[in-house]
């Protein structure tokens, strides 16, 4: 009944930035913990940033400084704004509920590259 459809992923350069998007259909998660996600090829998926239902967030320690999560309740929309991107940082990209449902979006691709 939930969907969650991340966008904005894409190809850039190490140092450049990214925008992410995720659209929450089906639920209202305005008091709801949300969370953005990242799965590189081979490895496990792991939490990079949290955002609680005030707006507090809170960022894995690889990516603290460089990222921001944001939200818009209005919207029922949570963003991740990328700065000095790494090549380290390319991956699929995912949000959810913070702790997650079983059940994912199709991600949006970050690949940092020269």
């Amino acid at each position: 009944q939930v969907q969650l459809v991340e966008s904005g992923g894409g190809l850039v350069q190490p140092g450049g930035s990214l925008r992410l998007s995720c659209a929450a259909v089906g639920r209202d998660f305005r008091f709801r913990t949300m969370g953005w996600y990242r799965q590189a090829p081979g490895k496990q998926r792991d939490l990079v940033a949290r955002i609680f239902s005030g707006g507090n967030p809170n960022y894995a320690d690889s990516v603290k400084g460089r990222f921001t999560i944001s939200r818009d309740n209005a919207k029922n929309t949570v963003y991740l704004q990328m700065n000095s991107l790494k090549p380290e940082d390319t991956a699929v990209y995912y949000c959810n509920v913070f702790p997650p449902l079983t059940s994912w979006g199709q991600g949006t691709q970050v690949t940092v590259s020269s």
